[in-house]
């Protein structure tokens, strides 16, 4: 079993790395860019820089290792054990670290909405990322005391759905916010097409793709039980 929530882990980095690249492009290129096929060319060379950042690949570790996380509880739910503290701990804070992260990124689009090209620099900037790290904190606490005291009154598998459940609508409202200020901030004229509000696009989908991994694991689960069922005697 935790072989398959490994996988599932990997696959969701894959995916996160893979669709970096084009969500970049369509997110931060200029409106009037793209005019033939060597600027198009030249735009997407320029952007894939990006993985040679070690910001990129911290992202893409920390997203990877909260996969995981989220995942130890539904081993244990697949593996049929009783349930342990050390894997409801794990899923508990892993799921809210992505509702914190889903805070942090409404803030930022919100702050950027508010404060245009000013909230990125020196006066506004500081204080920006103050307040968007600091609800982010807030809620990554606020909900895991939520998500503890759900577990206690609820089956483990039940348990885990509802959290998925609640990760989705939280990644759809979160994107409600983030994808119009981005608009928004596309159209202003200042330099990096809103990168406050990209953050926000990124971390919507993120959670929201993170929020698919124990499905995707238990199908994986289910698949594996059917191939290796014992035949009838």
């Amino acid at each position: 079993m935790k072989r398959w929530a490994v996988l599932v882990a990997v696959l969701y980095g894959l995916m996160l790395g893979i669709l970096s690249l084009p969500v970049v492009v369509a997110a931060l290129y200029p409106l009037k860019g793209f005019k033939d096929a060597a600027e198009a060319l030249k735009g997407v060379k320029e952007t894939a820089e990006m993985y040679g950042y070690w910001q990129w690949w911290l992202w893409l570790a920390v997203m990877g290792l909260a996969q995981a996380a989220m995942l130890a509880l539904p081993v244990q739910v697949a593996s049929r054990r009783p349930k342990a503290r050390c894997p409801l701990a794990l899923t508990v804070l892993a799921s809210a670290l992505m509702m914190g992260a889903l805070v942090t990124g409404a803030i930022y689009s919100l702050c950027e909405f508010a404060f245009g090209e000013n909230a990125g620099d020196q006066s506004h900037g500081i204080l920006t990322n103050w307040i968007a790290l600091g609800m982010g904190v807030a809620a990554w606490c606020g909900w895991a005391l939520i998500f503890f005291r759900l577990s206690r009154t609820t089956e483990p598998q039940d348990f885990v759905s509802r959290l998925c459940k609640s990760l989705l609508k939280g990644s759809i409202l979160e994107l409600l916010i983030a994808v119009p200020t981005h608009i928004v901030a596309r159209y202003r004229d200042y330099c990096c097409a809103g990168f406050m509000t990209f953050i926000g696009l990124t971390l919507g989908i993120s959670v929201m793709l993170f929020s698919f991994g124990p499905g995707v694991f238990l199908l994986f689960v289910a698949r594996w039980r059917r191939l290796h069922a014992e035949p009838w005697q």
